[in-house]
């Protein structure tokens, strides 16, 4: 771990001169280059002594949410209280060893759960079983972050990880092309007001990841480490919930001071099993599955067992999740639900966007 371990130095180091130097508009250009170095810095330590295929596990039901945490944080207990899995259990630091699968069915919603060795300071860069951990995120909907309530701290320094692992939570991929050319320099353009980077700012992080020349259009306004992303191109989007865990262990005003600090999106007990069906909700929620309930043309709609889509889903997604030739002989669809200005109003166009909610009469030619 040489090579990845002096370049955490080198990162750190330059982390440091970052929290320095304050931002303003003389500073702009410094703090922008310091961000390319890290980044440079980040991806060399992140794929040093990288051997063969990342682990996999086989992907099954609507959607994955992998649990992310310190050791002893309380996963495994989690993970059993969610679903049918029997991940081991016990009252000590890296008990689970590999990635431990298990099912949690709700709202007819199968979502799989991953339950991964803890993950440490460094663990990016190989600490512990950091990378393997962390690469099942990158093959996730969703990431569980759960934080020990008397180590609020931790959670710093697991979101560091996922961003050194090139995993951006509760972000989208910013609105930016950059094509590269062969000369002729670097030309920037905007269909918005920068005010987070500048022109000359843009041209030297391309030019630190030896790129001279490119057209590059910015379609809002976004700032250097937004930039540095769309140029590296290889970053994971991906919503995250922030749970407090054993919250049953403090008094109230110990879990207020730590409420206060963190500001979690809820608090559990994973082993009383506290708020765990608003966490379930939540989960649902945040991947953004919704339920389309089919109906046979003459009979009612089958509201017992819908199809679960994510949200934005088209007809023609219906329409290839229930068979690969419906696609191709789709003729229209009747459709009742909130998405459509009259009940049973027919749509011919696969594009149509779906509800949550949404009865479809498929007719197929």
């Amino acid at each position: 771990m040489g090579e990845s371990s002096s370049a955490y130095t080198k990162i750190k180091d330059l982390e440091d001169e970052l929290k320095k130097t304050k931002y303003n508009k003389k500073t702009q250009y410094h703090i922008g280059l310091i961000k390319a170095k890290i980044a440079v810095l980040r991806e060399k330590a992140r794929t040093a002594g990288k051997k063969g295929a990342p682990p996999t596990v086989k992907k099954s039901g609507d959607a994955t949410v992998i649990l992310v945490g310190f050791p002893s944080v309380g996963k495994s207990t989690l993970l059993n209280a969610l679903t049918n899995a029997t991940s081991k259990v016990a009252a000590y630091a890296f008990t689970t060893l590999e990635c431990i699968p298990g099912l949690m069915e709700y709202k007819h919603a199968k979502i799989q759960i991953l339950d991964v060795p803890g993950i440490v300071a460094g663990a990016a860069i190989g600490t512990g079983r950091g990378k393997e951990s962390l690469s099942y995120a990158m093959a996730s909907d969703l990431v569980l972050i759960i934080v020990d309530v008397f180590f609020p701290e931790h959670l710093d320094v697991i979101k560091n990880e996922l961003l050194t692992y090139n995993i951006r939570i509760n972000q989208r991929k910013p609105y930016v092309k950059i094509e590269r050319k062969s000369s002729g320099g670097v030309d920037v353009g905007a269909t918005v007001k920068l005010t987070k980077i500048d022109t000359q700012t843009i041209k030297d992080i391309l030019k630190e990841f030896r790129i001279m020349n490119a057209n590059v259009v910015l379609r809002e306004d976004i700032d250097a480490d937004q930039f540095i992303d769309v140029i590296e191109g290889n970053k994971k989007y991906i919503p995250s919930v922030i749970a407090l865990n054993k919250i049953d262990l403090v008094d109230k005003k110990e879990l207020a001071r730590v409420e206060n600090i963190l500001k979690p999106d809820i608090m559990i007990s994973a082993e009383m099993r506290i708020n765990l069906p608003e966490l379930k909700e939540m989960i649902f929620q945040r991947l953004g599955l919704i339920r389309v309930f089919c109906k046979e043309i003459g009979k009612k709609a089958d509201l017992d067992v819908p199809l679960i889509m994510l949200d934005g889903s088209t007809l023609a997604e219906v329409c290839s999740k229930l068979h690969r030739d419906f696609v191709a002989k789709f003729r229209y669809a009747r459709i009742w639900g909130k998405g459509v200005k009259f009940e049973g109003m027919p749509i011919r166009k696969l594009s149509h966007r779906l509800l949550d909610g949404d009865i479809v009469e498929l007719h197929i030619g």
